[in-house]
């Protein structure tokens, strides 16, 4: 009896180890728009960027999506789902400028149902509306006069006028929360704000641009911003993951180069007002004493600014409430010094996957498939905490949990099935838990700036 009993476990066992990563089925890929502004700035399209948070959500069983059409026009579209038509309504306002930075962020507001939309801003006065109430759920026709007039504040709030990189994000207990960058590239400070169901509020600044930095060529520089792989929510707790950008551009070997440098990682417990780094130690205060670039026990990959380490990738929380990072750059066996960024990460960046586990202790690993582009790529989990990341050209890779994300397995490949996707593509991941990811991308334009069709592929995951 015994030895039946090893034998069954050791069966089970190897069934567990062997497992192999999760499989994707191709749903559906449907074109919203057969003409999507095109054009390439920063290595990027304005309709499709990953630090988008986001232009693709669902809330219960309606999803939206948001872009520009080749007017300028921003557009927001409504479907039902699973499968339902889409309908679209254009708000009136137009795209300021050729700037891939000045996206399109959607959020909802648990507590009344309304639609925020904020856009069109880099380094620069922010676009907002509001939908009214119970939008988001009701089903009501999908028109123009439902959101409010466009204005430079976030309702009642003004955030001031040089702001980048809008996002919306709802915290665990269903407050609906917008992350931002006030100042510029290399000397800004990210900032959150809170909406109650009424009004909105400041929270403050919680990483500022103080601090000196020293890179192992002995330069230093002075000013900087934290430039985040995402905001994210699970189990009452608010992740943080990022990387520094110095203003001082003697910190990187090359002036072809990146000044990013190092991975870093904080946590917040009461959404965004205190903070502490990954072993509980109290870091920061927002709008008082934010968290800078000397701050103690938040980096948890260092690397130099000489590799052309990627800002703005993605993260995702597992269901045990541990932090997965998605991080890229140019590792030291291609070169020890970046001096082109562009033509380097397309050369030789590499992807890796950052993660926490329950002891604290962070893991790196590569994930060994080429990354062929300058862009970013996203991560998501399963129910089951198989994680699946999006590279470029909508190429999807997974991991099994059982393996410990180590048997990484290309599940999709935009490029061999000829999608023709312009490179960054953006996630729904309010839908994921329901086993469907849907990804928004706008195919290669045929010309310089001759306007390409938008479109969202959704795929069932097989965790």
């Amino acid at each position: 009896m015994r030895l039946v009993l090893f034998i069954a476990t050791l069966t089970s066992f190897l069934v567990s180890v062997c497992k192999a990563a999760p499989s994707v089925s191709l749903v559906s890929n449907t074109q919203l728009d057969a003409n999507g502004i095109f054009f390439i700035s920063y290595d990027g399209v304005v309709n499709v960027n990953s630090f988008q948070q986001s232009a693709v959500v669902t809330q219960g069983n309606w999803q939206f999506a948001a872009w520009y059409t080749s007017t300028r026009a921003p557009v927001l579209g409504r479907r039902q789902l699973p499968s339902g038509a889409w309908s679209t309504l254009q708000l009136p306002h137009s795209l300021t400028t050729d700037d891939s930075h000045n996206v399109i962020a959607l959020g909802v507001s648990p507590s009344d149902g309304r639609i925020h939309v904020a856009l069109d801003c880099h380094s620069t006065q922010v676009y907002y509306t509001v939908s009214e109430a119970n939008l988001a759920s009701s089903g009501a026709s999908w028109t123009t006069s439902r959101f409010g007039a466009i204005t430079n504040t976030i309702g009642n709030l003004n955030v001031g006028s040089v702001i980048t990189y809008p996002q919306f994000v709802v915290t665990s207990d269903n407050l609906l929360q917008f992350v931002f960058r006030s100042g510029v590239s290399g000397n800004g400070a990210t900032q959150l704000a809170e909406y109650n169901g009424a009004s909105w509020s400041n929270v403050g600044s919680w990483a500022s641009a103080s601090g000196t930095y020293t890179s192992t060529t002995g330069a230093t520089s002075t000013a900087r911003n934290l430039y985040i792989h995402g905001f994210t929510y699970r189990l009452g707790r608010a992740h943080v993951t990022g990387t520094w950008r110095e203003q001082n551009g003697a910190v990187s070997c090359s002036g072809g180069g990146l000044t990013n440098h190092d991975t870093t990682y904080f946590y917040s417990d009461d959404k965004g007002r205190t903070w502490r780094n990954s072993a509980g130690s109290s870091i920061g205060t927002s709008g008082s004493s934010p968290v800078n670039v000397n701050t103690g026990g938040i980096i948890v990959d260092s690397l130099n600014a000489d590799h052309g380490l990627m800002n703005q990738e993605s993260q995702a929380i597992d269901s045990a409430g541990q932090i997965h990072a998605i991080i890229s750059y140019v590792p030291g066996r291609f070169t020890q010094c970046v001096t082109n960024y562009e033509t380097d990460r397309t050369s030789f960046a590499r992807p890796f996957h950052v993660f926490r586990s329950a002891n604290g202790t962070f893991t790196k690993m590569e994930i060994p498939f080429a990354l062929n582009a300058v862009g970013r790529s996203q991560i998501v989990f399963d129910n089951a905490d198989n994680a699946y990341v999006v590279l470029p050209y909508v190429r999807i890779v997974t991991a099994s949990k059982s393996s410990g994300w180590t048997d990484w397995t290309l599940a999709y490949d935009g490029v061999a099935t000829g999608l023709n996707a312009f490179g960054e593509v953006t996630v729904d991941r309010s839908r994921v838990p329901s086993g469907v990811l849907s990804i928004l991308y706008q195919l290669k334009s045929t010309g310089t700036t001759t306007p390409s069709a938008v479109k969202l592929i959704d795929f069932k995951l097989n965790g």
